[in-house]
């Protein structure tokens, strides 16, 4: 049975695997007649991969889904692969660059770009947040490259397979040259990368984005008709053909109805102003902070919740947790008009442990963060019992970071606001 690749050919994270292929001399196809939104949709796809994202890649011994997986998968199909690297800290060295280049480089492009697209909403914070964060990634890769060519050793691996699909995202749809000139070496080492032959075959001539899309209006103009302007609408069916055209592992989502949390009867607790005085609020935390918490919360309108990380004993490597928990803070931004969260890195050592304060409106989690933010099944929740004092005083030490938090100093805290 030959290999055959679920999705569509324009897919960035499907050519993760078919670069990898080119260089490994295997022969992987792409399924024939996908369709987003239909091929993934069907029992038989549901079957290998039941969140029915692509890609998936169909192999003799059974399906493997996710697109770091399906390249690791497809490299390691050659016995000493020279895309893994010629010893052991190689290896490991371009596994750390992998995890990099999904966590700080990929999920900011996204988070920058997908909402500007109108496939997810668009929050002009969180836009910010995504590009500082982004700014910071490739400021640390533009100084590895300084002294290096590639990430690994001298020549390509499968660091710069992943890490190059990723970023052409970004240099393709939204990363200008007038945001990407202050990363030289990253822009050098990128040309150099997507120009290798085994990439040009798959990925084609990438031109760099000239300008930055626009954010989606909040009220959309009325269709209209006059006779006389059309003139004037050509310019704007140009831009529409220049729109990217990208196939990512879901199709765009439809409009949403109004938020069930809208809907509930007014709180006397406003969220944004407990977030102002929790922010603004630099001495006598405690007085000023913490008592005007409790003062402004309504658990008629409110819920409070703990939570602990499910796998604590994973939490090895201190850079890689934070990486975790910065990643599910990510992919919190759904619910940031309705939420404020705490989450504490804690131990000097490893094993890590992570836990958590949620605050969330409504009386219990909201279904829509539960569905959608897949984070939440890796932790155990616990509703705050606010007539314990006990639970109570856990409250106000995890939104004060108060150190040491039971008995152990914190590695980090993190807050969502």
């Amino acid at each position: 049975m030959a290999l055959v690749l679920h999705s569509g050919s324009n897919n960035k994270n499907a050519i993760k695997a078919l670069i990898a292929a080119e260089y490994t001399g295997i022969k992987v196809e792409l399924a024939k007649n996908f369709e987003m939104g239909v091929s993934n949709k069907t029992p038989e796809f549901i079957k290998m991969n039941p969140i029915g994202k692509v890609p998936v890649l169909e192999t003799p011994d059974g399906p493997v889904f996710e697109s770091n997986a399906i390249a690791r998968y497809v490299t390691k199909l050659k016995p000493d692969n020279p895309l893994f690297g010629s010893s052991l800290i190689e290896y490991a060295q371009i596994e750390q660059w992998n995890d990099f280049s999904a966590t700080e480089i990929d999920a900011n492009i996204g988070q920058w770009l997908y909402p500007r697209l109108g496939y997810r909403v668009f929050i002009p914070p969180a836009e910010e947040a995504a590009v500082a964060a982004l700014k910071r990634a490739l400021g640390a890769l533009n100084i590895h490259l300084a002294s290096n060519t590639y990430l690994v050793g001298h020549s390509i691996t499968l660091a710069d397979i992943i890490m190059a699909c990723n970023l052409s995202h970004g240099f393709r749809y939204i990363m200008t040259k007038s945001f990407t000139k202050e990363f030289p070496h990253v822009e050098r080492y990128f040309w150099t990368v997507v120009n290798q032959p085994n990439f040009c075959k798959i990925l084609g001539e990438v031109k760099q984005a000239e300008s930055i899309p626009a954010p989606p209006s909040k009220k959309p103009a009325p269709a209209k008709e006059p006779a006389k302007p059309k003139a004037k609408e050509e310019p704007k069916k140009e831009v529409t053909k220049e729109e990217p055209k990208f196939e990512e592992e879901e199709e765009a989502p439809k409009p949403k109805a109004k938020n069930p949390l809208d809907l509930l009867p007014p709180s006397k607790m406003i969220l944004d102003e407990w977030k102002r005085l929790y922010s603004n609020t630099k001495t006598n935390f405690r007085e000023v902070a913490i008592k005007g918490f409790w003062d402004m919360y309504d658990p008629e309108g409110y819920s409070l919740w703990f939570c602990d990380y499910k796998y604590q004993d994973e939490n090895t490597v201190s850079f890689v947790t934070l990486n975790k928990v910065g990643g599910f803070l990510q992919r919190m931004d759904l619910a940031r008009k309705y939420a404020f969260g705490k989450m504490l890195v804690i131990g000097s050592e490893a094993p890590y442990k992570v836990k958590g304060l949620w605050l969330f409106r409504g009386k219990e989690i909201p279904k829509f963060v539960m569905d959608e933010c897949y984070d939440m099944e890796l932790y155990e929740w616990k509703e705050v019992d606010i007539n314990d004092e006990s639970q109570k005083e856990r409250v106000n030490q995890m939104i004060e970071d108060y150190e040491p938090f039971e008995g152990e100093a914190l590695l980090d805290a993190k807050c969502f606001k």
